[in-house]
């Protein structure tokens, strides 16, 4: 298959490089003519726009920054759709928005697959992020040998849209962890406690997490750079309110985790990292909530292998 992909920032980037990296025939494209510079210096061909995109490869893969975007890019392609084309977006959306959009697809004869990542940058990076992936079976099943390349766990959610349920479901999640973890990590500096110490008691334990063992080190170690923004973070968040809003479901922790990271943005600003939400509480207190020993980034120290799906236990 020849692969088109648009959308080379964080995510994105790291997603086409294990495409090009395990030899997929690739062409790329992004409003930063650099970052599609960098990716024909390793093999990739410069795609040109969307539309010639769409012409010239047999699935096109969205990774972008807002609904509005993909709703851009997708316009752009549409007049190029056919029965043998396959549009699979990567972005974190709205289930409404994908479902319209994806509707489009469907009517001009092409697939549609809502297929949002999880589990951070770092694992992007490996090849070693999950995947869920949201289309009619046949259509997963076409396109499962693409996704256990960029993902190591792939999980088919249903029909298109649900995999968005299920990502947004997950940030809201994470966010929830991170801003407990704060005030955690703060209480116990205040009462004395070693941060090492503190870190490792709370990964062996019942109140550990996957935002723990990674976003923590980030904070203690003073980076606060886990390249996931706060206006990124408030976009998901929001979204999972609204699909609580629409079914109904009386939300009481999702408005306070709203509330507090719109503090946080604006304080230190609507692109600030999500882990400098710890410095609320470090200004609160006159604390300093890091340690020696934790790393800068975030480096998966898990060999890269070809992922499988995962089934659900029905």
């Amino acid at each position: 298959m020849k692969i088109g992909f648009i959308g080379l920032g964080n995510v994105g980037g790291k997603l086409s490089g294990s495409l090009l990296r395990n030899g997929v025939d690739l062409a790329v494209h992004d409003l930063n003519a650099d970052f599609v510079a960098k990716f024909v210096e390793k093999g990739a061909r410069d795609g040109g726009s969307p539309a010639e995109l769409m012409q010239s490869c047999d699935a096109v893969i969205t990774c972008l920054p807002s609904p509005a975007a993909s709703d851009a890019v997708l316009q752009e392609m549409l007049p190029h759709i056919t029965s043998d084309k396959i549009w699979m977006e990567m972005s974190t959306t709205d289930e409404a928005e994908v479902k319209r959009l994806g509707a489009q697809v469907i009517a001009k004869g092409g697939a549609a697959v809502d297929c949002p990542v999880s589990g951070g940058c770092h694992r992007a990076d490996t090849g070693n992020i999950s995947i869920y992936a949201g289309c009619d079976r046949p259509t997963f099943e076409r396109i499962l040998p693409l996704l256990t390349i960029m993902g190591r766990r792939v999980l088919h959610t249903g029909d298109i849209g649900t995999a968005s349920v299920l990502k947004v479901m997950t940030n809201y999640l994470a966010t929830g962890h991170l801003l407990m973890l704060c005030e955690a990590l703060t209480t116990m500096k205040a009462a004395g406690m070693d941060m090492a110490t503190t870190y490792e008691a709370i990964k062996i334990s019942s109140g550990t997490s996957f935002v723990h063992e990674t976003e923590s080190q980030l904070i203690l170690s003073g980076s606060r750079c886990v390249d996931f923004t706060m206006d990124l973070v408030l976009k998901d968040i929001g979204l999972f309110q609204e699909i609580a809003d629409r079914n109904d479901v009386p939300l009481e922790i999702s408005p306070m985790l709203i509330k507090l990271m719109r503090d946080g943005q604006s304080r230190y600003g609507d692109r600030a990292q999500s882990d400098r939400m710890i410095e609320r509480l470090e200004e609160a207190t006159g604390l300093d909530i890091t340690a020696p020993g934790f790393p800068q980034e975030l480096v998966d120290d898990e060999p890269e292998e070809r992922g499988a799906e995962v089934r659900p236990k029905h």
